[in-house]
Parts: structure tokens; C-alpha cells; sequence
């Protein structure tokens, strides 16, 4: 018998809904502890698997580097679990005794976590550890062009969670996405908050949704190389940072700002590392392939330095790592100035950092506005007034943005889904965490009494007759008249 493919995935996930709805009532009422001992063996799960988990990516969806989806795992399996374990998330998790206001959490409930392509198994993890942590139950709708890697992060995370004492339920995936069951998660009533991670499309459906949701906005991050920059340190750490899982995440840097001053040392130093500058020729040749009827096209999205020539029909050496080329224009006819999420780079000169500003903030204009911005420079003055000027929500200073974005090389919440705030039309601009996913109630005690105020009576002098008051009594005036008359007589 047939079965129409968007109806049999429409059908799992309203089964997996109302799955986690009982598996979410069970949840709410455990301790911190019990949910502690879930999410721990959650993430140690995730650990031993992460090598695997890798593997099944790269093979499933074609992008990114084995060794990178790895170090991605173990960030979401390590580094986040590490920032979140210790964090009170159930029940009263705070008592100012000064102003004797108790905070309270509850879950928000059911939450529908979407997973991109570009990061399907480190995503699934970071997210079913957070909203665990929460006390909240999950349900996965994968890309379809990810589905078995992301169900197989989803079973080992579900698993490892029954086996501590979660429910049935309280993680699930969808089996077999289709566009059609990515929608129904997302709009029906039993969910309760919108986990999204994606491109364009996917967030703007979550935030159509009608429900509270979480989504990100494209990450066209620039970086400004000052004068005072520690070149070579700088050149390396942004080629690490681009070249890394060949730039699938948001974070990572699109077009290089740099003062005309270091130019020359600033192309030396970067063809040390590995990058090629590409011709006249190359660069439209590259170009033409960044672009896919108006969108980035996916057959780009992490691919290799090789890997792209091959399509463009140009030849790098088997030593390249990242294909930069020099640009002067900004917008969406010109492909190097927007979002590539490949190895490819655009490289603009300023004369200093007034422009460099300007330049910077074109280019969020043109596709990231609240996403990420990096700066290498060694002047704080410098480094202060230029992240001011800036429209975005995280601003990385001497490292590479793809790490210190999400929080591996800064100080800033470890996380694979950074809000752009409304700069990007997102209602957080935090790295969102497992605080996002909870209700907080205030239990507030009287600490003082409402005082009705008195207004005080005018000064006599300042005392206003009325008009249609007399001023003189008739008594008053009958005195006067008889006190004249007698006057008179005498």
C-alpha cells in the first residue's frame, strides 16, 4: 500500500507531540539532581559517539571535514554540557534576601528543534542538552538531506537519557522530514517554543508560526585588520577560523577589512597559509557559482578549495586552503560581499578606520546585520569606538569569529545558535542557552506600604478666591453701613 510521504511525516510528528507532551509531565515534576544525572550521561554519550557522528555527516550531506564535525561534536558534547551543568534551572533558583523576591522556573514545555544540514549532529546535541537541562521534552525535525546522521545523534542522545531515567518521549526526532512535517511541528498546538536553526526560509517560517521561537539570522561577518594588528597571529587565526569544517558555520568570516597601510603584509602573510588570490578571470569564474538563482547555491556549502575550482572550471593547488579575492563593491549583485559558507573570502582596503567602519557596516547592510563582527587590532580606544559603531550583537576581538562567536575562544555562552537580536528580526540577541527556554516567576514579599500623598494647601497669599464667592459677608457690609450712618449724624 502507498503512502503519501508528507502525510506519513505529518502523522509521526503529531505521534511524537503527544509523545513528549506525557513524557514533558513527567518530566517537570523531577529534582535538579535527577535532571543533572540526565543531562550527564546525555553528554557522555554524545562524547563516545562523536567520532562516528562525524563521519555520518560528511558522508550523508557532502559538506565539511571529518576532523571538524569531530571538534564540533565534542564542543556541543563538552564545552557547552561543561557551561550548562552546574546552572540551578528547576525550582526556586534564586533568593534575594534583600528584597525578598524568590525566583521560580518552569519549562517552557515542548520544544521543536530544527537542524540545519550544515551542522546536523553537533546541533542535535547542543540542543536536546539544553532543553533537557530545562526540564523541557524535544522533538527534532532534521533537513531532509541529513535526516539518518541527525536520527542517529537523536537515538544515542535518547538512549543514553532513558537509561539515567528520562522518560519515553522526552527526545524524538522525525524519521523522514519533509517540508510538510518541519510545518506541522512547528504550528501545531501541543508545541510550545520554536528551537530554529537554518537558512532564511526555515527561520521565517518558524517566526511565522504564531508560536515564541528562537531563530538566527545569516551570519555575513566582517573583519577589520587595523594597523596596530599582530599580523601574522591575525592572518593565521582568521584562516583557521574560515578554513574550519571549509566555513559551514554562521560565524565564521566572509570579506576582510583591512587598512591600506598593512595591505602588502596583510596578502604575504595570508599567502603563507594557504589562501590563493584569484585573478581577474578566477574571480568571475568563482563568482558565477556563489549565487543560485538569486541564493546562495548549495553546492558550494562546505566544499573544499579543490572541490570549488572544479566547479568553476579553474585549477588552485592541492596546498590551498582558502580562495580569497579583492573587492571593491558591496550588495547583492556583487557574490563576494555576501554570505558564502565555503572557503571563499572577500578582501576590501580602506584607508583607515572611519571607512573601515563604513565598509563593515555595508556589508551587514548587504545580509548579517546582528550576527557577528571581528576586529584584530591592538589600540583599546580603537577597538571601543569601532565595536560601538557596529550593528551587531557579538563583537570578537584577535580571534578568529567562527570560535569566539560561539563562545570556544571567548568568554562569551558556549552555543550553536546565536540570536541577532532585532537588528536581524530576532527577539534575542544572546548565545541562546537553557535559560531561553524557561518561564521564570517572581515570588515577591511586602517589604513596604504604599503611602497615599497629601497634596499640601497653598500658602494664604497663594490662596485662589473663587469668583463667584463674595469677597465681604452681608453682615459684614450691613456693620459698615450703620457704623457710616452714625459717623453722619454726628
Amino acid at each position: 500500500m502507498y503512502l503519501d510521504k508528507d502525510l506519513e511525516s505529518i502523522q509521526e510528528a503529531r505521534q511524537n507531540l503527544e509523545q513528549a507532551k506525557l513524557a514533558q509531565k513527567k518530566l517537570r515534576t523531577f529534582t535538579q539532581e535527577q535532571v543533572d544525572q540526565i543531562v550527564q550521561a546525555m553528554a557522555h554519550a554524545a562524547r563516545k559517539e562523536a567520532g562516528r557522528l562525524a563521519a555520518m555527516a560528511v558522508e550523508e550531506t557532502g559538506f565539511g571535514k571529518i576532523e571538524d564535525k569531530v571538534t564540533k561534536n565534542l564542543f556541543a558534547a563538552k564545552d557547552i554540557y561543561e557551561s550548562i551543568k552546574d546552572r540551578k534551572t528547576i525550582g526556586i533558583i534564586s533568593r534575594d534576601d534583600a528584597k525578598q523576591v524568590w525566583e521560580v522556573t518552569e519549562p517552557a514545555g515542548i520544544i521543536a528543534g530544527i537542524v540545519p544540514t550544515t551542522n546536523p549532529t553537533s546541533t542535535a546535541i547542543y540542543k536536546a542538552l539544553i532543553a533537557i537541562k530545562s526540564g523541557n521534552a524535544i522533538v527534532f525535525s532534521p533537513h531532509p538531506s541529513a535526516a539518518n546522521c541527525t536520527n542517529e545523534a537523536v537515538k544515542i542522545l535518547k538512549e543514553a537519557a532513558i537509561r539515567a531515567g528520562a522518560p519515553e518521549g522526552a527526545i524524538s526526532c522525525i524519521t523522514k522530514p519533509t517540508l510538510a512535517s518541519a510545518q506541522e511541528l512547528m504550528n501545531h498546538k501541543l508545541t510550545d517554543l520554536i528551537l530554529a536553526t537554518g537558512g532564511p526560509g526555515m527561520v521565517k517560517a518558524a517566526y511565522s508560526s504564531g508560536k515564541p521561537a528562537y531563530g538566527v539570522g545569516p551570519g555575513n561577518v566582517p573583519v577589520y585588520i587595523h594597523s596596530s594588528a599582530n599580523i601574522r597571529k591575525a592572518v593565521s587565526q582568521i584562516v583557521h577560523s574560515k578554513t574550519f569544517d571549509y566555513g559551514t558555520i554562521c560565524a565564521s568570516e566572509q570579506a576582510l577589512v583591512v587598512d591600506q597601510s598593512i595591505k602588502r603584509k596583510v596578502k604575504a602573510a595570508l599567502e603563507e597559509e594557504g589562501a590563493y588570490f584569484l585573478d581577474d578571470y578566477e574571480k568571475k569564474k568563482i563568482e558565477e557559482i556563489i549565487l543560485k538563482n538569486g541564493s546562495l547555491n548549495a553546492e558550494i556549502v562546505g566544499k573544499s578549495p579543490q572541490a570549488l575550482a572544479k566547479i568553476a572550471g579553474i585549477f588552485v593547488s592541492d596546498e590551498t586552503r582558502l580562495l580569497v579575492a579583492e573587492e571593491e563593491n558591496i550588495g547583492k549583485s556583487y557574490p563576494f560581499s555576501l554570505e558564502k559558507l565555503s572557503p571563499i573570502l572577500a578582501f576590501y582596503t580602506v584607508e583607515n578606520c572611519t571607512e573601515g567602519s563604513k565598509v563593515c557596516d555595508e556589508l551587514l547592510e548587504a545580509g548579517g546585520l546582528g550576527h557577528t563582527l571581528g576586529i584584530h587590532c591592538e589600540d583599546q580606544a580603537i577597538i571601543e569606538s569601532f565595536s560601538l559603531a557596529q550593528r551587531v550583537s557579538r563583537v570578537v576581538v584577535n580571534t578568529g569569529t567562527t570560535f569566539g562567536g560561539i563562545g570556544a575562544t571567548t568568554g562569551i555562552s558556549p552555543s550553536l545558535t546565536l540570536g541577532c537580536g532585532t537588528y536581524g528580526n530576532n527577539i534575542s540577541s544572546d548565545n541562546i542557552g537553557p535559560e531561553h527556554l524557561l518561564n521564570t516567576k517572581r515570588v515577591a514579599f511586602g517589604v513596604r506600604e504604599m503611602k497615599n500623598e497629601t497634596p499640601a494647601a497653598p500658602a494664604a497669599s497663594q490662596q485662589k478666591v473663587s469668583s463667584d464667592e463674595p469677597l465681604i459677608s452681608k453682615a459684614e457690609v450691613m456693620e459698615i453701613v450703620k457704623s457710616i450712618l452714625k459717623e453722619l449724624k454726628n
